[in-house]
């Protein structure tokens, strides 16, 4: 049972209403089918029979063959089937006319016959016709089109006023129904195949909107870290080839650090770390100072300052730290934030050791900081100053922190 029920469960939500769509189309050229053949029993065995029926079979044929490789070009898998489009149409006309002429001629003699070969041939048509219109107003025009034509065919051949406008208005309500029932269809399928697209294309946004934060967080959280270790190890070798039991808390010190970084590591990883501001900045005192380099924290605070805006200000700090310790040659930092009762609150990270060229290209520190305090409406801009100092500012205007400047 199941292999007999997978070929439904197995396809995707756009596939089954394709699949739904497709075979109401069959069914409809079946429904002709039943129409003409219906039509033409009364007419009995002859050769008017026989005359017409190889050429509605091949229209009906046609009407099927059109609907499916429309519904292709519809999803953009095929190019539009005019010229089908267009024998189609000529097909569906010819018989019409032969239909009405030979009704005219007396060679239809049963009075239900013509009408239902005319009217059936004509609707079906259209609405297969109408899944090849590119445009909603174009196919508002089938149905008036077709009716006003059938009505002045049936004048043209003979057929009484009342007659031929009985003509005209079933032509248009059946073709005002298909031409509905085929466009609305043919807008439907469209419409689930681009909203599965649209789910699709969102989840991989959403893949890689999270690498994108992982790599951001992971370079904030190892550029810092690594950087302190490079410059401990460093240390610890000078001092143990001149037999310093410094070296020693020198290791010790970098153990930690590596534990620490293991630690917020896993952090990253889970999506949870968030950098705190204080922390941030007294790291950054330690770490400078450590590095021989004369460090100076200053901050003015005159309000509470949100979660969220300590986390982005905190990672900040730990950024400007870290380019100051790999980019250049500092003997002085000054680390100021100011966040008054009102107005922009704003970050300061200067030193003095802007090296003269840029040592690579720009690394995606500064771009990570950039997409954190986007979130806050905040700005950010880095870059030197003159008298070889280095700035890093980024701004959060009002109650939203938008300014925070760093020179480093």
């Amino acid at each position: 049972m199941s292999k007999l029920t997978g070929w439904w469960k197995n396809r995707s939500s756009a596939a089954k209403v394709e699949l739904y769509t497709r075979w109401s189309f069959h069914f409809f050229t079946l429904l002709e089918s039943c129409a003409v053949f219906f039509g033409l029993v009364p007419q009995g065995a002859g050769l008017v029979t026989g005359a017409l029926l190889l050429p509605l079979c091949a229209q009906i044929a046609l009407c099927g063959v059109v609907s499916s490789k429309a519904l292709d070009w519809v999803l953009g898998r095929r190019e539009r089937p005019v010229r089908l489009a267009a024998a189609l149409l000529a097909l569906t006309a010819a018989l019409s006319v032969a239909v009405l002429v030979l009704r005219s001629f007396g060679a239809i003699s049963h009075a239900g016959v013509a009408p239902t070969l005319a009217v059936n041939t004509v609707a079906f048509a259209a609405g297969s016709l109408t899944l090849v219109l590119t445009r909603v107003r174009h196919m508002l025009c089938v149905a008036p089109a077709a009716g006003t034509a059938a009505a002045a065919v049936a004048l043209a051949v003979g057929r009484p006023a009342g007659e031929a406008a009985g003509y005209g208005v079933g032509v248009l309500l059946t073709c005002g129904l298909l031409v509905l029932a085929c466009g609305f269809s043919a807008w439907l399928l469209k419409t689930v195949y681009e909203l599965d697209r649209a789910r699709e294309l969102q989840a991989q946004l959403a893949v890689a909107e999270e690498r994108l934060r992982f790599g951001r967080d992971l370079h904030d959280v190892m550029g810092r870290n690594l950087a302190v270790i490079a410059l401990k190890s460093e240390l610890a070798v000078q001092l143990a080839r001149r037999e310093r039991p410094e070296a020693v808390d020198q290791m010790i010190e970098v153990q930690r650090i590596a534990r620490e970084s293991q630690r917020e590591v896993r952090d990253v990883v889970r999506g949870y770390r968030e950098a705190d501001l204080t922390v941030e900045l007294e790291g950054a005192r330690g770490v400078l100072s450590a590095a021989g380099m004369d460090c100076r924290v200053e901050v003015r605070a005159g309000r509470a300052l949100r979660p969220e805006v300590q986390s982005a200000l905190g990672w900040v700090v730990r950024e400007a730290t870290t380019n100051v310790l790999r980019h250049g040659d500092a003997r002085s930092c000054v680390i100021r934030l100011t966040a008054p009762d009102s107005g922009a609150l704003t970050l300061v990270v200067e030193n003095d050791g802007a090296p003269e060229v840029p040592a690579g290209p720009p690394g995606s520190g500064l771009a990570g900081l950039r997409e954190r305090l986007a979130a806050l409406d905040g700005t950010l801009e880095a870059g030197p100053v003159g008298d070889g100092r280095f700035r890093l500012m980024a701004r959060i205007p009002g109650g939203r922190p938008r300014g925070l400047e760093a020179r480093a």
